[in-house]
């Protein structure tokens, strides 16, 4: 490899940025695509990169990787932790982590494409997507709505990888539905505010709300058959200012993730049925305000794609792959593969450390394991970098060839 792909990766680790804000890690991305030879064009979908590779006639392949970071304080330790703080577009600040991997997936792309450069056996052409705002749920549409694939052509196939704590050398594929859609809502539920001291001249929105929250359990456990998937999380809830003040409103920020749009359609009708309820319940006279501020579809992995993908990581020495089952968390990787009409194969990394799975030997023993350790999202969170990246590498590549041979 023409490069030190862990330095790249130390870097981009203590180096995160937020969504549509990728402009350091977008820079230095361009940079290694001009190096290896690639035609780049920066600016795509805000902050997006694109880089082109072609060689004599055949296929257009894309190959995806999201730039973005989360407002996480990071408590892993590591010698090049982040220690960046970054503004919201509201004016306020928050600690910036990239607790899900996404500098993981970019330095393995950024390796590939220096790998596939070198590489004189194939033909055909590479699209190199390197995509901002994955955590927003934005930056897929962003790049379609700026002419991805007019300007830069449509792919025969949509390839990636999401970092994952499974054990760094395995790869995880499953064909049909991978990743769940995501809707986010927020949701503001009215009071009438006044004096702690005089509960009976209000209408207490912290009562409202948690009596909301405790209600929303029933929707998985009593809503959605067992036969199906579904996970309704209320991860932010805002209500008062001071210990003798009933507010006048609370705000509930939810993440939804289905997988079947039945199943989507009835989770959200019961959350805005039940915010409802509660404040007619209460005694508030005015109707709760639910938003959708976010959502994006399920990843469906093409079968043949898929299976494809899977017969060239088997070539790969010291790689299991696996079947890991559909995830619940959410990727808008799926969009592009939506908007160009082209199959998608978008598979786990494993980037635990081996060791923590030693004696296992079975999957449900590797998944116990898994459940112990920090997930994404976790301010511990914390790839190992090899052989995680040689193997992100070697499998994009491998993937890759498959369709350019």
């Amino acid at each position: 490899m023409p490069l030190d792909l862990i330095a790249v990766y130390q870097d981009l680790h203590a180096h995160p940025e937020l969504g549509f804000a990728e402009h350091r890690t977008a820079g230095i991305v361009a940079e290694h695509l001009r190096a290896a030879g690639y035609e780049v064009t920066t600016g795509v979908g805000q902050t997006g990169v694109v880089g082109v590779l072609e060689r004599g006639d055949g296929p257009t392949v894309l190959l995806r990787a999201d730039m973005d970071a989360l407002p996480v304080a990071e408590d892993t330790g590591l010698s090049y932790a982040s220690t960046q703080v970054a503004s919201r577009a509201d004016g306020t600040t928050t600690p910036v982590m990239h607790a899900c991997g996404h500098d993981v997936h970019t330095t393995c792309l950024i390796g590939a494409a220096y790998a596939l450069a070198a590489d004189r056996g194939w033909s055909g052409r590479v699209l190199a997507v390197f995509q901002p705002a994955e955590e927003l749920g934005r930056g897929a549409r962003a790049m379609v709505a700026d002419g991805l694939f007019d300007r830069f052509g449509t792919p025969v196939v949509v390839l990636g990888q999401h970092v994952a704590p499974l054990p760094a050398g395995v790869l995880g594929v499953r064909p049909g539905p991978a990743f769940a859609a995501s809707d986010s809502l927020r949701i503001t539920l009215y009071g009438k505010g006044g004096h702690g001291s005089r509960p009976e001249t209000t209408c207490d929105p912290v009562v409202m709300a948690a009596s909301f929250v405790m209600r929303l359990q029933t929707i998985v456990s009593r809503l959605v058959s067992a036969n199906d998937v579904a996970v309704v999380t209320v991860g932010s809830m805002h209500v008062g200012t001071a210990h003798n003040i009933i507010a006048d409103e609370a705000v509930l920020q939810l993440s939804v993730r289905t997988f079947d749009p039945a199943v989507r359609e009835k989770v959200l009708e019961a959350i805005e049925r039940f915010a409802r309820t509660e404040t007619l319940a209460a005694g508030s006279d005015r109707e709760p305000l639910v938003e959708l501020i976010e959502s994006f579809p399920a990843v469906v992995n093409d079968g043949a794609a898929s299976e494809q993908a899977s017969a060239a990581f088997a070539s790969l020495p010291k790689v299991m792959v696996v079947d890991p089952g559909s995830v619940t968390g959410s990727e808008d990787v799926g969009i592009l593969a939506i908007e160009s009409g082209a199959p998608c194969a978008y598979w786990l990394l494993g980037g635990a450390n081996p060791a923590s799975f030693a004696g296992a030997t079975s999957l449900p023993e590797i998944r116990q394991i898994v459940a112990s350790l920090p997930s994404n999202h976790s301010p511990h969170f914390a790839p190992v970098p090899d052989p995680t990246l040689r193997v992100g590498v070697a499998a994009l590549v491998a993937a890759a060839r498959s369709w350019l041979s």
